[in-house]
Parts: C-alpha cells; sequence; structure tokens
C-alpha cells in the first residue's frame, strides 16, 4: 500500500510558509503574514496539505459564517426557517502551490473542507465560498456548489449533500 501524497493538518509553526508561491500574490501574503493572527485571534483556522512534514502543497481557511435567507434561492429559502440567517462555515481562501497544481490536489483540499464541517458537532447549514474571481466560480460550480442569485461569486452547497454527510441524531 502506497502513502497518501499529502496530509492534511491544521498549520502550526513548523511548516515552511516561505517557499509558498500560488502565483496569487494577496494568497501567498497571507499565507506568510497575516493566518498566525488570524488563529490567534480565533477568526480562522487554517489547514494546510504537506508534500512532507514541513513543505505546504496548499492551504485553506476555515470561519463561522452566516447566510442571510433572503440572499439564498427561493426554491431553497422556502425549505428553511423563517430566521433571517442560516449558519454556515466560509472558507476563506483556498491554494495550491504552483509546483503541484494540476494534481487535483485544490479537489482535495475542498473535500476535506467539506468533511470537516460535516463532522463538526456545531450545527451549519452550507459551506460558502467568495470566489475571488469567474475561474475560481466554475472550479466551485463543478463541485456542485450554488451560485447565490444576486452574487456571482459567493457560491454555497448545502452540507446534507454532501456524500456521507453525518444526518442529525435524534
Amino acid at each position: 500500500m502506497s502513502k497518501p501524497p499529502f496530509l492534511v493538518a491544521p498549520l502550526d509553526a513548523a511548516h515552511d510558509r516561505n517557499g509558498f508561491r500560488s502565483g496569487s500574490d494577496p494568497l501567498d501574503r497571507y499565507l506568510r503574514e497575516q493566518v498566525t493572527q488570524d488563529i490567534r485571534r480565533r477568526v480562522a483556522a487554517c489547514f494546510v496539505a504537506l508534500a512532507d512534514r514541513q513543505r505546504i502543497a496548499g492551504y485553506y481557511t476555515l470561519a463561522s459564517a452566516s447566510l442571510m435567507l433572503t440572499d439564498l434561492p427561493a426554491d431553497i429559502s422556502k425549505k428553511l426557517p423563517r430566521y433571517p440567517t442560516v449558519p454556515a462555515v466560509r472558507m476563506g481562501r483556498l491554494a495550491v502551490d504552483e509546483s503541484f497544481s494540476g494534481q487535483g490536489l485544490g479537489g482535495a483540499l475542498l473535500a476535506d473542507a467539506l468533511e470537516r464541517a460535516t463532522l463538526s458537532e456545531i450545527a451549519s447549514y452550507a459551506l460558502m465560498v467568495d470566489a475571488k474571481d469567474g475561474n475560481a466560480a466554475a472550479f466551485y460550480g463543478h463541485h456542485g456548489f450554488i451560485t447565490l442569485p444576486d452574487s456571482p461569486l459567493t457560491l454555497f452547497l448545502p452540507l446534507a449533500t454532501v456524500p456521507g454527510s453525518r444526518k442529525p441524531k435524534n
């Protein structure tokens, strides 16, 4: 049996952030300069795919969020309780180092984020993302995410639709 190519783990100080190059300066800068503060302040959690024990091949962040009920498509919102908002998990950033692009790592990181969100004991209706551009929106759309009607770069995926998601216990 072969070893999985990447280990996904919470970011820690031993991981080498300086060599990470995704091709997006804001995403690279965030990993190098800001993420540690966000983790310490408990406004985001960061998970990294490690090519070895320290080299970061990709990363994503998760944070709590909410979706306005009125922003959801009508066919979805009519099935939800009439609260002003529904709880969500926001994937704030997702990036893959250029040397690992084209290997399916972005999709694997997305799957890991979905698994973490569905296994959480804190209720959440959806995983939401703010795509940085049309290509990113197409990536999420390919994975089943739904565009908000009035915000084409904000997409969400109801967690109950994720294969293998746990249903609430009674």
